[in-house]
């Protein structure tokens, strides 16, 4: 008897909390920020991103979380739209969330898929040997790894950057897990900064930039102002290294064929991309999805001429009386381009699908308006910009950016450019607070550490706070008239 009256008492009482009748606005779209289904959303929201923040301690990729809270966001903005008989609102808004995405995915998953090449291919290996065979000492290993880590992210990504040079360190240094975990800080603040200049070090600027918000050589204004970030916390931790000659490892590594001109069709993608952006103002994804055909036909002739290949290997090796390079040319495979696409990072793609979708929601719940309202009417844009890099060290940049730009605030180019610059590099106060950051500790795992970081993140919040006075003052007459809007 208490089941059968509970069932219904709790049908009434969810039927209640999430009527949608009372936010019927003029316009005849719902506005649900002040309705039990908003807040439900943004509860679901917040405990999705929660777990996403206690990926290292659950060990649970974050991309599970934010699938699932996705789903739920839109199902429930859906049922309330239906209530009201707005049968195809919904679907037209999800739609147009899911072509944002697209775009940026396949974006994305061309670019994994030619870094995934060059590292198969042992690009990265070859460059590590490099460095380490040259035998710097420690002053001059922090200095060379922070600088590589600034300029081979604007390329390369930060996230993919930050892997390399942390397992440069983690070589040279072994065993000196001081010097190893700044080092690390060293190497995330400067892929960060490095990231915030360029189009394809972020996935926050390249939103930006496929937006059709900044043009891509409008990005380089932010290299000073990013360099600054990089050089102020390093110049600072630099003091604190105690210099000695670690011993250098001596193996030389050999590329493997194609190697150099995979990296010349990267570079050709990338050119292509900013072609169809700039001069046919196509989608920048056409240009790389022509790339992946590029990487696509350059395998199918590796494939073809391997057995060639091989065999005049094979005779040179057999003329040198070379026993290793015979079992190593015995174990070659055909170069296989699906095999790197497979190895794409999946997780951060369907994490990114996750966050996006999530907060495309709640911006089609009215939330986004609200806090456009709140932080660039109430505010000024210069605060607002500052304060949401802070936030971004806390809560993942890509929400953050695609916040802003669902919002659509009004402001000038350097206005812009201002919170790409805080969003890409405020993630470095905390290493959580960005991917690299993230990566590298589950690459240095109790080395390079939360608290680790904390301790110098008031340097490196210095860095942040120049780079902003930088920008401000070096790009000045970037900060007249409006974009976007």
């Amino acid at each position: 008897m208490q089941g059968t009256l509970l069932r219904p008492t709790l049908l009434l009482l969810l039927t209640t909390l999430f009527s949608p009748t009372s936010f019927a606005s003029a316009t005849g779209s719902l506005d649900l920020t002040s309705s039990g289904i908003g807040y439900f959303a943004v509860a679901i929201f917040v405990i999705a991103y929660s777990l996403v923040i206690l990926e290292e301690k659950l060990h649970m990729r974050k991309s599970k979380p934010v699938l699932v809270a996705a789903g739920i966001i839109w199902v429930v903005a859906g049922w309330a739209y239906i209530q009201q008989g707005l049968t195809h609102d919904t679907e037209h808004a999800f739609k147009a969330t899911l072509l944002e995405f697209a775009e940026l995915m396949l974006f994305l998953l061309v670019a994994m898929t030619y870094i995934n090449t060059l590292e198969e291919r042992r690009v990265f290996d070859a460059l590590r040997s490099w460095m380490i065979r040259k035998g710097f000492d420690y002053r001059k290993l922090f200095w060379l790894t922070g600088f590589l880590a600034f300029f081979i992210s604007p390329i390369a990504d930060n996230l993919t950057t930050a892997l390399l040079m942390c397992a440069v360190v983690m070589k040279v240094a072994e065993g000196d897990n001081k010097f190893i975990n700044l080092c690390c800080i060293n190497i995330v603040v400067a892929a960060n900064a490095g990231g915030a200049f360029s189009p394809f070090g972020d996935i926050t600027t390249l939103m930006v930039w496929q937006a059709g918000i900044i043009p891509f050589q409008d990005f380089f204004a932010l290299l000073v102002p990013s360099l600054v970030n990089f050089i102020i916390p390093a110049l600072i931790m630099s003091f604190f290294i105690k210099n000695r000659t670690p011993h250098g490892d001596v193996e030389v590594i050999e590329m493997k064929r194609g190697a150099k001109r995979f990296t010349l069709l990267f570079l050709l993608s990338i050119a292509s991309a900013v072609s169809c952006h700039t001069f046919l103002h196509l989608p920048p994804v056409l240009g790389m999805m022509a790339g992946l055909g590029y990487l696509q036909f350059f395998g199918y002739y590796l494939r073809m001429t391997l057995p060639k290949s091989l065999e005049k290997k094979r005779q040179q090796a057999e003329q040198a009386g070379d026993t290793e390079k015979l079992d190593y040319l015995g174990s070659v495979v055909p170069f296989d381009v699906f095999n790197r696409v497979a190895r794409a990072e999946w997780d951060t793609l369907l994490f990114f699908y996750g966050v996006i979708m999530c907060v495309g929601g709640l911006g089609f719940m009215g939330y986004l308006a609200m806090m456009s309202d709140l932080l660039y009417t109430q505010w000024d844009a210069t605060s607002a910009n500052v304060m949401l890099g802070i936030i971004s060290a806390v809560i993942d940049n890509i929400p953050v950016m695609f916040a802003v730009l669902t919002m659509e605030p009004q402001m000038s180019q350097g206005q812009w450019l201002l919170i790409t610059l805080t969003a890409g590099v405020g993630g470095s106060l905390l290493s959580v607070g960005s991917a690299a950051g993230v990566a590298v500790m589950g690459q240095a795992r109790g080395i390079y550490t939360f608290f680790g970081h904390l301790k110098w993140t008031p340097v490196i919040f210095l860095g942040y706070a120049a780079s902003v006075w930088v920008h401000l003052w070096f790009n000045e007459g970037l900060f007249t008239g409006t974009v976007g809007g």
